[in-house]
């Protein structure tokens, strides 16, 4: 049986169980949210959706006593790095007769309203066994309902973004982290980079590299570890332009941005502990 094929569906930022302040500041940040959405699992969603591919933000509500509470347990931020299945199913049987240690398929709904209609978006997950990663979560997600997902009208971003293009980890020993996803997707998926390794996922890819490098591409802008040996750093974005971005972070008040040629950096203090770029 084939490996799945790599393909980012969607990255991941944890709000705890303070939604509110999450969705102002990727508001702030110039992201078009969806309207909040409830799972069934018991978690709330914001997303930014781009062309093939969206950001998450999740959060449980404040008086919480049941359903995600997980969420509490991972750092505030960036922890979620989920890749696409056609088929959940296929995609469990293949990595498990892999060797890649993955949990059954999760299946779960969330309403969403379109247009003057309520309808259900089903997805079934398929993630790594805990304590897998020491980073945050790595999944799968299978999406029955792609229509009531991806649709233009919530493509609209006022920094222009248009798809994730990097994923970044940070890991003491990259080579060593980086066989999990040559075990998921093949050996030839992972590139050495300067740094580390680099997973390349479809039109996207996923660098995993020491603190060292990660601080010699952002310098100050580079998250606060909190003690972390390991963890998930940060984001590049595609957008129409750097400019049109430097503009909704000027817009909303985003302190901090440094701009050159094709590149707009957002410090991580900024952005719930995640540095974000954005490159033409």
């Amino acid at each position: 049986m084939k490996l799945p094929v790599a393909t980012l569906d969607h990255v991941v930022i944890n709000a705890r169980d303070d939604m509110d302040h999450a969705a102002d500041v990727y508001t702030r940040l110039g992201f078009s949210l969806t309207e909040r959405g409830y799972h069934s699992l018991g978690s709330m969603n914001h997303l930014a959706m781009f062309g093939t591919d969206y950001l998450e933000l999740i959060a449980i509500p404040k008086d919480a006593s049941s359903g995600r509470l997980d969420l509490l347990t991972f750092p505030f931020g960036l922890n979620g790095l989920v890749f696409g299945a056609e088929d959940s199913a296929v995609t469990y049987e293949a990595l498990s007769k892999a060797g890649v240690p993955v949990d059954p398929p999760v299946e779960f709904t969330r309403p969403v309203k379109v247009g003057d209609e309520m309808r259900d978006a089903r997805f079934r997950t398929v993630r790594m066994k805990a304590g897998v990663v020491p980073y945050g979560r790595v999944y799968y997600c299978h999406h029955f309902t792609r229509d009531v997902v991806w649709r233009d009208e919530w493509r609209h971003h006022a920094n222009g973004t248009v798809a994730i293009v990097r994923f970044l980890i940070v890991e003491p020993d990259p080579a060593a982290a980086s066989k999990l996803y040559a075990d998921m997707f093949g050996p030839e998926a992972v590139r050495d980079i300067k740094g580390g390794k680099s997973v390349v996922v479809g039109n996207s890819r996923v660098d995993i590299v020491t603190e060292d490098e990660l601080k010699a591409q952002f310098g100050d802008a580079a998250p606060d570890a909190e003690g972390r040996t390991a963890y998930m750093a940060g984001l590049t974005f595609r957008t129409l332009s750097a400019a049109k971005a430097a503009r909704a972070l000027q817009d909303g008040k985003i302190s901090g941005v440094t701009q050159s040629a094709g590149r707009v950096v957002v410090p991580a203090k900024q952005a719930l502990n995640a540095v974000l770029e954005f490159i033409e």
